[in-house]
C-alpha cells in the first residue's frame, strides 16, 4: 500500500539516495556458489532467506501461511515489532501478539524501546516464551516509535544502544541481533559504525535496510553501503530493501556479499517469492501460481485470522492482506472491491468461494465460463454455475483441479 512500510503507515519523503549502477543479472553458473545458510549463535539459518518484521502484518497467522506456501524455503521468520513497555507490563494483547506455532521455528522476536533495563526485562520474558532469537529494532522510522527514543532514533544515540545490548547480554542465553538502517539522514549514514558497535556488544547478526530514516520507504536502498557493513564486521550481515524477484534476490547475494536476504513488503502481493528463489537457486523454472492457488491461500489466511483475533481486528487485517494477494486473479479489481465492502470474515470467505468456483470453471472449460468480474457483479458465480463434467473425477484429480484451502492448515494452538 503506498505510504506503508514494515513499521506501519508512514509518509513518503522527498529525500532519495543517489542512483546506483544497475544490478547485473545473475549468472546461472555461479548460483550454486552463493551462500545458502549461516549461523546466529547456535541457531542455524537455512536457507538464508528471512521474512522481515512488519507491524500489523507478520503475526503468527501470516508467518505460518508463508511457511506453508514456501515449504523449506524460509530460514527465519521475525515477529512484528513488540513494545518492551507493553511486554514488560504483561499486557494481554501484547502476549497475544507474541504467540507462535512450533512450525514457525526458528523464530526471532523483535523488540523496540529505549530504556536498557526495561528492554532487558522484556527480552527475558520473550526468551521464556520460547523465542530462538531476540532482535532489537534500530530501524523503524515511524514517528510514534522514534519520538520515544526507539527504532531508528537509536542510531543517533549509540551510547543508549550500547547500554541496551549490554543489558541484554546480562539476561539472555539465546542470541540477540539488531536491525538497522543506513542512518538517520544523508548527513549521518553511520550504519558501519553502528554495526561495529553492535558486534562489540555481543550482537550475533546485523540486518541492514539500505535507506535512511529520512527516506522512509522512498528512493533506492543503498546496497553498496550494506556491502561495506558486511566487510566491516565478522558476524553475519543480512541485507534488505526492494527485493521483489527471485533473480533480484540472488543478484543481491552475489554483488553485496551479504550472508542472507530479508524480504518484507514484496511478500504482501506475492507471498510465494521464497519458493521461487529456492527454485532459481536450483536452476529450475519459476513454479507457476494459479488463480485457484491465490484464492485458496487468501481463504486459508482468513481462516487463521478468524481463529486467532477478535472479529473486528480480524476483519480489518483480512481486508488489507486479502486485497494485496489477489494480483493475477481474473476479475481481481471487482473482487477486491467486494471484499473491501464485506461486513464480516464469513462474508469475505463466501465471496472467495464464489471466485474459486468461477476460477475452477474457467480453467476447465473457458467456453462455458463468464468473466469473473461479471459473475461477481451479478451474483451468478456459484459452484452450480461451473459444474464439472461427469468424468472430471474427484477434487484434486486431473488438469484444472481446484486447490483447496483446507490443505493449508491453520491448527488450533501452537
Amino acid at each position: 500500500m503506498p505510504g506503508s512500510g514494515p513499521c506501519g503507515p508512514v509518509r513518503r519523503s522527498r529525500e532519495t539516495a543517489p542512483r546506483g549502477r544497475r544490478t547485473p543479472p545473475v549468472d546461472p553458473r555461479v548460483v550454486t556458489m552463493l551462500p545458502d545458510a549461516f549461523d546466529v549463535g547456535p541457531v542455524r539459518i537455512a536457507p538464508n532467506l528471512l521474512l522481515a518484521p512488519m507491524s500489523g502484518i507478520t503475526d503468527s497467522a501470516y508467518r505460518a501461511l508463508l511457511k506453508d506456501l514456501n515449504p523449506g524455503a524460509i530460514g527465519l521468520v521475525v515477529t512484528e515489532l513488540i513494545s518492551v513497555e507493553a511486554l514488560a507490563r504483561r499486557d494481554r494483547r501484547t502476549f497475544q501478539m507474541v504467540r507462535f506455532r512450533e512450525r514457525e521455528r526458528p523464530l526471532a522476536l523483535q523488540l523496540f524501546g529505549a530504556e536498557p533495563e526495561r528492554m532487558a526485562e522484556a527480552a527475558a520474558i520473550a526468551q521464556d516464551l520460547g523465542a530462538d532469537i531476540i532482535d532489537v529494532n534500530c530501524g523503524c522510522p515511524a514517528p510514534k516509535v522514534t519520538r520515544k527514543g526507539g527504532g531508528a532514533e537509536l542510531m543517533r544515540r549509540p551510547a543508549v544502544l550500547a547500554a541496551i545490548l549490554r543489558a541484554l547480554r546480562r539476561v539472555l542465553s539465546v542470541p540477540y541481533t539488531v536491525k538497522i538502517r543506513a542512518g538517520w539522514d544523508e548527513g549521518s549514514r553511520n550504519a558501519v559504525e553502528i554495526a561495529r558497535l553492535a558486534e562489540g556488544e555481543g550482537a550475533a547478526m546485523v540486518a541492514v535496510h539500505g535507506r535512511t530514516r529520512a527516506q522512509l520507504y522512498a528512493g533506492a536502498p543503498d546496497w553498496e553501503l550494506t556491502a561495506r557493513v558486511k566487510q566491516a564486521v565478522r558476524v553475519p550481515v543480512v541485507g534488505s530493501g526492494d527485493i521483489t524477484t527471485a533473480d533480484g534476490a540472488l543478484a543481491r547475494l552475489r554483488t553485496s556479499g551479504v550472508d542472507g536476504i530479508m524480504i518484507g513488503r514484496a511478500t504482501l502481493g506475492h507471498p510465494w517469492i521464497f519458493r521461487e528463489i529456492a527454485a532459481r537457486r536450483r536452476g529450475l523454472p519459476l513454479p507457476p501460481v494459479s488463480a485457484a492457488e491465490r484464492l485458496a491461500s487468501v481463504d486459508a489466511l482468513l481462516a487463521c485470522l478468524a481463529a486467532e483475533l477478535p472479529p473486528e481486528r480480524a476483519l480489518g487485517r483480512a481486508r488489507g492482506l486479502a486485497c494485496r494477494m489477489l494480483r493475477g486473479v481474473p476479475g481481481a479489481a471487482t473482487l477486491r472491491a467486494a471484499l473491501a465492502g464485506a461486513p464480516s470474515l464469513a462474508a469475505m470467505r463466501t465471496l472467495l468461494a464464489t471466485a474459486q468456483a468461477a476460477a475452477a470453471c474457467e480453467e476447465r472449460a473457458p467456453q462455458v465460463a463468464e468473466d469473473l468480474g461479471l459473475l461477481l457483479a451479478t451474483g451468478q458465480a456459484t459452484a452450480a454455475a461451473c459444474e464439472r463434467p461427469a468424468d472430471a473425477g474427484s477434487p484434486g484429480a486431473g488438469d484444472g483441479a481446484t486447490v483447496r484451502s483446507d490443505r493449508l492448515v491453520c491448527p488450533e494452538g501452537p
